[in-house]
């Protein structure tokens, strides 16, 4: 099977999952498989449950059932990936712009790049992409370790931020916090990186989505761009 027929496949049975799991299914979702990474876009996705929360401000509410539900689906995610992709996942990132009624899934599989020719790291902006995402990171925590960063297509932009924890966070993690804190870092870096209005002139591209995401365990953090290219 190549690759365009396995983002179909991966596409129609994440749709199922989802409204198995959701009571609805999204209305679109676009994979891409770029190894080690699968990165799945969903849209109109949204509830009706859901939607009567939110018209009642409970967000936070549908964020936190968003992640414990997330939970329960992961290892189904991980087995439609392996069956279809052969590609072992070490990890799965998800987050969502509820807004938008949008959402993403990166999977990662343990054979992350090494240093080396990897097109994809090479990219018009990159340097001061990286720039923009520390500035950001500093505001919200603490400057990362360090960054990378990889264009798996001309739609979708990926960076790895790795060391950004700070001490408050690892004890509060420690604490058994973890979810409420991944739900209040989603709502502040996720404001910070919308509203950047650098990106768009420094990739040449219409930001139409941005999605965050951490594990806490490997203190690093997945972000993921949504382009729509001017050209």
């Amino acid at each position: 099977m190549d690759i365009k027929a396995q983002q179909t496949k991966l596409a129609n049975n994440f749709g199922k999952l989802l409204r198995d799991k959701f009571g609805k299914g999204p209305e679109a979702i676009h994979v891409t498989i770029s190894n080690p990474y699968v990165l799945v876009y969903v849209s109109g996705f949204l509830s009706a449950t859901e939607q009567v929360l939110l018209d009642q401000g409970q967000d936070i509410t549908v964020k936190t059932t968003r992640e414990y539900l997330m939970k329960s689906l992961d290892p189904e995610i991980r087995g439609q990936i392996k069956g279809i992709t052969d590609i072992e996942i070490q990890h799965i990132y998800y987050d969502w712009n509820l807004s938008r009624q949008t959402g993403i899934f990166v999977a990662v599989s343990p054979a992350i790049p090494e240093d080396g020719e990897d097109s994809r790291r090479k990219y018009t902006g990159k340097e001061d992409v990286h720039q923009e995402i520390a500035s950001i990171s500093q505001q919200a925590e603490k400057a990362p370790d360090s960054v990378d960063s990889y264009m798996l297509s001309s739609r979708s932009l990926l960076v790895i931020r790795e060391g950004i924890l700070v001490p408050i966070e690892k004890q509060l993690i420690t604490l058994g916090f973890d979810e409420n804190l991944r739900v209040a870092k989603r709502q502040l870096e996720g404001e910070l990186l919308i509203n950047n209005t650098h990106f768009p002139s420094i990739l040449d591209a219409r930001v139409q989505d941005v999605f965050v995401d951490w594990d806490f365990i490997l203190d690093n953090s997945v972000i993921a761009f949504i382009l729509k290219p001017n050209n």
